[in-house]
């Protein structure tokens, strides 16, 4: 007679349905987001983007109700009496009223706290896969290369998502519950559209320079330093030099300014009306940005093609 337990150790066949390989892409994606969550520290930086988040939120909350209550009152200040409207001249330059700007100087100013995610999310999601040899197991199984690195950008996509075209969405929605709803949202749908463009360029271009550059460093630490040398540096090189010689082009080493007037392209803004002045054209940031993408997934392509796998 068979004992009890034999029928533990016979082989169970998968009873569920099966998917494609695509589906392993949702499914590594799914455990990256698991991995990022239990950490506290991402969940602090996560705050901060809160923070930036609920400053517009009340922000343009703040503007509309001086503008329709005391936009006529003062207020003490210094021992004087200053007129409410210069009083929040600051506001007026962050355009919190629900205009391109208001998204554009929103996502621009998210950037400071996206890049420190970012560079925490490579390290952990892609780096220690290289680092500790998980690659050629995940690679052994019946999905390909490019199932792993879509899955991994899937992930980090999410992220950017989260820090600004979702609250982006929410400011959009709170401008037309604050200002007339019912043309607002009407003549405002490309202004929708164009958030959610911009959101694309991010998850896109930021999601592959993640995994190549943590391909490449793997640790947090140089990754951080890596990304703060192209996303700090680089822009106050970029601003200096575009004043000295005179030379508007030089801001294109700078990439999250080239990010910011492709967004600015999505959402339809007047280059007239970019800061600083002068910029580059918007075609000339989309070919850097284009570049920038091909050339991570060039790298992407060389490198995880030399991982070699045990079937």
């Amino acid at each position: 007679m068979p004992a009890q337990t034999d029928t533990l150790l016979r082989y169970r066949p998968w009873r569920g349905t099966l998917h494609g390989p695509l589906w392993s892409a949702l499914a590594m994606a799914r455990v990256s987001l698991r991995l990022m969550f239990r950490r506290r520290l991402y969940w602090g930086l996560f705050a901060l983007t809160l923070l930036v988040f609920f400053f517009f939120f009340y922000g343009q909350y703040l503007v509309v109700w001086i503008t329709t209550q005391v936009a006529d009152d003062t207020v003490p200040v210094a021992g004087m009496k200053v007129p409410i409207k210069d009083f929040t001249r600051f506001l007026d330059r962050l355009a919190l009223n629900g205009t391109t700007h208001t998204f554009g100087n929103f996502i621009w100013f998210e950037g400071y706290v996206v890049v420190i995610v970012l560079a925490l999310a490579g390290s952990v999601l892609v780096g220690n896969d290289f680092a500790h040899g998980s690659l050629p197991f995940y690679l052994s199984k019946p999905i390909g290369r490019w199932h792993y690195v879509l899955g991994k950008c899937l992930a980090i996509g999410v992220f950017v998502n989260l820090a600004t075209t979702v609250p982006a969405v929410l400011l959009w929605i709170e401008a037309g519950l604050l200002f007339d709803w019912r043309t607002y949202y009407l003549d405002n749908l490309d202004l929708l559209a164009g958030v959610l463009g911009y959101g694309l360029v991010l998850t896109v271009t930021l999601s592959l320079m993640v995994v190549a550059t943590a391909v490449w460093v793997r640790r947090a630490v140089p990754m951080v330093m890596v990304w703060m040398g192209a996303f700090v540096l680089l822009r106050m090189l970029g601003g200096w030099l575009a004043d000295i010689l005179g030379d508007e082009r030089w801001r294109l080493i700078d990439l999250w300014n080239d990010l910011y007037l492709v967004g600015m392209w999505c959402l339809g803004a007047d280059p007239a009306t970019l800061r600083p002045q002068p910029q580059p054209a918007y075609w000339e940031a989309g070919l850097v940005v284009g570049g920038v993408c091909a050339g991570c997934l060039l790298y992407l392509r060389r490198r995880v093609q030399a991982v070699e796998i045990v079937n």
